[in-house]
């Protein structure tokens, strides 16, 4: 390379008005390196320098700058592209002294020329890809002429006096949830046309429609540039980084980062302002988002043909033949169901044959010839209800339950997992028989009876008497009539609270009458059963068509399942008479989630995914609430995760509040009390716990790889599931290490069958995470092979690629790789953001395991329970992988 100066007298059309200028020509290849002195040899009027660089290339780029005292600018530009005159843009600046302004322009040039600084991006690689699917300021659907027709109509309704207000630009444009976002995006397309009102009019509306609606990269980046650069000089100082930092944080609805946007914006001067310039430019960002790793869980390692070949075999194919449908999806739905369909059949058989033998026993009686089909229907419907009143205590036998499923194979045919959605069947059974029953009694047999003649009634005195009944009064008042009305009512108590419109307080009730629904109304309500159950044997008792004793056959239908029955509530009142737990740590957590850690009863063994029952006496003496078991099998106490939704769960919050401190910097959560530091012990609360209880989570142990998905506080089965896998891991690999003692190794116990497990938390609440912030990092610390794969999804931040979450994105990526830790989160597993896509989940698990039989565990709100289902179903027909779905029940 060779430099070449000469000097030539010129003035400029602005020395003529008596001020100084300089113009320095640059030329060069802007490939070429840029090296050695930069010479300058002041006179009183301009000198041109020009700067020649050889190399293979032959094509040159020119660039005249003007140098005034308090200005530098661009004159000409002589060859390069768009890009070439973008990057001379950036030279003019306002330095303070003439040695300033050639360091300056000095810098830039080599900063222009420097293969290591800065090379034109090559939109074929995977950075650049990715790149290309961030800063999206509209979606591809809204950036059409649809998308414009929309908001040219939100105009016409907003606009006022034939302009739109900055105030409605959120509205108008569809960023409804992020108006604060949107007022900067405003702010910013209006400075880059020197639109200095704060109302514009339809065709500047159209102008910046076109250009955040813009689908290329480097128009979307100089948008979001321009967001950021606040006073439109090019550079973007720390202050505007905290600026746009906060404003991120406040769309994206994160209060940490809100509280700590001053640290995370020195991070991000500190990584692109190496030099301590005090600014970085638009280079600087784009060099960041392209070298920003990839967050979404899209397939990335697995073989692209294998992944394309599987998109093929899952793309539907409709079936024209109506019949030939209607056949394969009866037999997809038999295929899915059989389990509860051979139980539902075998219920439906025997209440049908039931029904049968009574009606026709009546039929053939005398009371049939004055009462008709009325008194064989009501009697029908009586045995069937006498059936269902003794079937309905067995799905809610607990202890029987979870034995079944622990110590039996019954589990593979029999649906434990549903067995309160066959309580609720079996309680509509008994409604419909009690409906058939009571109805044809009182507005049929009855009426018949008053209203027979003598001879009618003959053959009807031993039942009712010699003297007939003389008013409708008199089956009233009778004990068969009595029990039979307070029973109905009763029963009709219990089955409207027990709704989910009452129990879980979906209606909007007056005040007074919403006190009596809820939780409490459900549980108080159905306690009733007790009274029922005694007026129902009554009622069997004293019967008016049969007199015998071994006809009168309520009390054999309910003698077993009601011993069994009391065995159950025995048991739970003696385990929990000795069941009384020593409180180790109360922690309250964001999102009104009580962490209670308790100490484990002797001899108290437990499987993870199952849960127990905590009264507090405190709160309720007689209320018994069920709370999934967060801490893993070899953990030395017991953990719960209360999240506050109901009148008991706010109660229990309370009680415990007041005995918690504010935690400490190093502790998580918002309060805190640890028994086990200091003599100073606040008085807590008596906690009783009764269990533990089988559940559909603990069936994990059959699966080699499991699939967990939990939404929000439904995570807390999967949590010591996590928990289990990892201290199996740990001590798997003791045993391999010989650091275990010989007795342990001679255990013959049964080999742990999990060898992979993929855990998919969703929630919306950055601050959940804190809930299981050490379970995360101690699987990140010890999963030494890779075992459990963790992903967090956060919902309140906008999803990866939306301008709104891109610097939250690149803030993340940088935080992440300097310390290890995840700003959203807090743990060492980096967050996602929006929702998963499950389609893509499960073609990542098919394609890693082929020929396989994956166990997926749900537990959270019901919305997600239809998705999941339908994709393992999909899935498990059209690939060689298996996915076997269970949820838990809330």
């Amino acid at each position: 390379m060779e430099i070449h100066e000469s000097q030539q007298e010129s003035w400029s059309e602005t020395e003529s008005t008596g001020s100084r200028s300089m113009q320095v020509g640059f030329s060069g290849p802007l490939s070429g390196p840029l090296s050695g002195p930069l010479v300058s040899n002041r006179k009183s009027s301009s000198k041109n320098k020009s700067a020649r660089f050889k190399d293979d290339d032959d094509d040159m780029v020119e660039i005249t700058l003007d140098v005034r005292d308090d200005a530098v600018s661009v004159q000409n530009i002589r060859g390069g592209d768009s890009e070439t005159a973008f990057l001379a843009s950036r030279l003019e600046m306002r330095p303070s002294s003439f040695s300033g302004r050639l360091r300056q322009v000095s810098r830039e040039l080599k900063r222009m020329t420097s293969n290591k600084a800065f090379d034109r991006v090559d939109r074929s690689k995977s950075g650049a890809a990715r790149a290309l699917r961030g800063l999206k300021f509209m979606t591809k659907n809204a950036a059409g002429t649809e998308g414009w027709s929309q908001v040219e109509k939100r105009f016409d309704e907003f606009a006022i006096d034939v302009k739109l207000p900055k105030t409605r630009f959120s509205q108008c444009i569809g960023m409804n949830e992020s108006k604060e976002f949107a007022g900067e995006l405003f702010d910013a397309l209006a400075r880059r046309r020197g639109i200095t009102s704060a109302s514009i009019t339809k065709d500047q509306l159209r102008e910046f429609w076109e250009q955040i609606t813009d689908q290329s990269f480097d128009s979307r980046l100089q948008t979001f540039f321009d967001m950021v650069d606040k006073d439109a000089d090019g550079r973007i100082t720390e202050e505007e980084v905290k600026e746009i930092i906060t404003l991120s944080a406040s769309a994206n609805k994160l209060s940490k980062l809100l509280e700590r946007a001053e640290e995370y914006a020195a991070l991000i001067m500190e990584e692109l302002d190496p030099d301590n310039f005090g600014y970085i430019e638009l280079y600087n960002l784009e060099m960041l988002l392209l070298q920003a790793p990839a967050q979404s869980t899209h397939i990335t390692t697995d073989s692209r043909v294998l992944s394309q070949m599987l998109s093929q075999k899952l793309v539907p194919t409709k079936e024209h033949n109506p019949i030939k449908r209607g056949f394969r999806a009866l037999a997809y739905f038999v295929q899915d169901n059989w389990k509860r369909l051979w139980v539902i059949a075998l219920w439906l058989s025997i209440c049908a044959g039931l029904f049968t033998w009574k009606f026709i026993q009546y039929k053939h009686r005398a009371v049939f010839h004055v009462m008709g089909y009325c008194v064989t229907t009501a009697k029908g419907g009586a045995e069937t209800t006498k059936f269902n009143m003794a079937l309905i205590l067995l799905p809610v036998c607990r202890n029987t339950i979870t034995w079944l499923r622990s110590k039996t194979k019954l589990g593979a045919i029999i649906p434990f997992d549903d067995n309160i959605n066959f309580h609720k069947v079996i309680a509509f059974g008994i409604a419909i028989g009690v409906g058939l029953h009571a109805i044809s009694h009182l507005t049929c047999d009855f009426p018949r009876l008053l209203h027979a003649t003598d001879s009618e009634y003959e053959p009807m005195k031993p039942f009712f008497g010699d003297e007939r009944p003389n008013n409708y009064w008199w089956f009233v008042k009778g004990t068969e009539g009595w029990t039979g009305v307070v029973m109905v009512v009763l029963m009709a108590i219990a089955f409207i609270l027990a709704q989910p419109w009452f129990r879980r307080n979906r209606l909007n009730l007056p005040k007074p009458l919403k006190k009596l629904t809820g939780f409490n109304a459900f549980w108080y309500s159905h306690h009733l059963f007790v009274i029922v159950y005694v007026l129902f044997i009554i009622h069997g008792y004293f019967l008016y068509l049969s007199k015998k004793w071994y006809k009168k056959t309520t009390w054999m239908y309910l003698a077993v399942p009601m011993i069994l029955y009391g065995c159950e509530r025995l048991l739970r009142a003696f385990r929990s008479g000795y069941k009384s737990v020593r409180i180790l740590k109360v922690a309250v957590y964001p999102g009104n989630v009580l962490a209670l850690h308790v100490s484990k009863p002797q001899g108290f063994k437990y499987s993870s995914g199952q849960y127990i029952y905590v009264n507090c006496s405190d709160v309720s003496p007689f209320e018994w609430h069920p709370f999934s078991i967060t801490s893993a099998p070899g953990d030395d106490y017991l953990s719960v995760h209360i999240r506050t939704l109901g009148d008991w769960t706010s109660q229990l919050k309370a009680v415990f509040a007041k005995a918690c401190q504010p935690a400490s910097d190093d502790q998580s959560g918002l309060l805190r009390a640890d028994m086990l530091q200091g003599n100073n012990k606040p008085r807590m609360p008596r906690l009783i716990i009764d269990g533990p209880y089988g559940a559909p989570a603990q069936d994990y142990k059959n699966y080699e790889v499991i699939l967990l998905v939990g939404l929000g506080i439904g995570a807390t089965p999967l949590i010591s599931i996590l928990k289990d896998v990892l201290n199996n891991i740990t001590q798997q690999q003791d045993l391999e290490d010989g650091v275990v003692e010989s007795g342990v190794k001679d255990n013959k116990r049964k080999p742990f069958a999990t060898k992979r497990a993929y855990f998919y938390w969703v929630t919306r609440e950055e601050g959940s995470f804190e809930w299981f912030k050490g379970v995360m990092n101690e699987v990140a610390e010890n999963d030494k092979e890779g075992v459990i794969e963790l992903h967090n999804y956060c919902t309140s931040v906008y999803e990866e690629g939306d301008a709104r979450s891109a610097l939250i994105t690149m803030l993340q990526s940088l935080h992440h790789a300097k310390n290890g830790v995840d700003i959203v989160s807090g743990t060492r597993v980096k967050t996602h953001f929006a929702r998963p896509n499950w389609r893509n989940v499960f073609k990542h698990a098919t394609l890693k395991h082929p020929d396989k039989r994956v166990g997926v565990f749900y537990c959270g709100a019901h919305g997600l329970v239809g998705e999941l289902k339908r994709l393992s179903l999909d899935f498990s027909r059209k690939t060689s992988t298996k996915f076997d779905f269970h949820k838990e029940n809330f």
